[in-house]
């Protein structure tokens, strides 16, 4: 059931936002807090999503609510 509601989600327009690894961008993402970064290489970037956002036709219905390493 799961796999064709996303399907259905697909096909009309709606798409997750793709966050754990990316810059924080305030277009896509909304901060809820910040933690010691695991490695250097996160440092500034999204370690965790506490919530999942979405585009429908490239626009932004709900942003990404995320963990941000420091």
């Amino acid at each position: 059931i799961y796999t064709k509601f996303q399907d259905f989600l697909k096909q009309n327009g709606i798409k997750e936002i793709e966050a754990v690894g990316q810059d924080f961008n305030t277009d896509l993402h909304e901060a809820i807090t910040k933690i010691p970064a695991p490695t250097k290489e996160l440092a500034g970037k999204i370690v965790d999503v506490v919530q999942k956002g979405y585009y429908l036709n490239d626009k932004v219905i709900r942003f990404a609510k995320v963990v941000i390493g420091e």
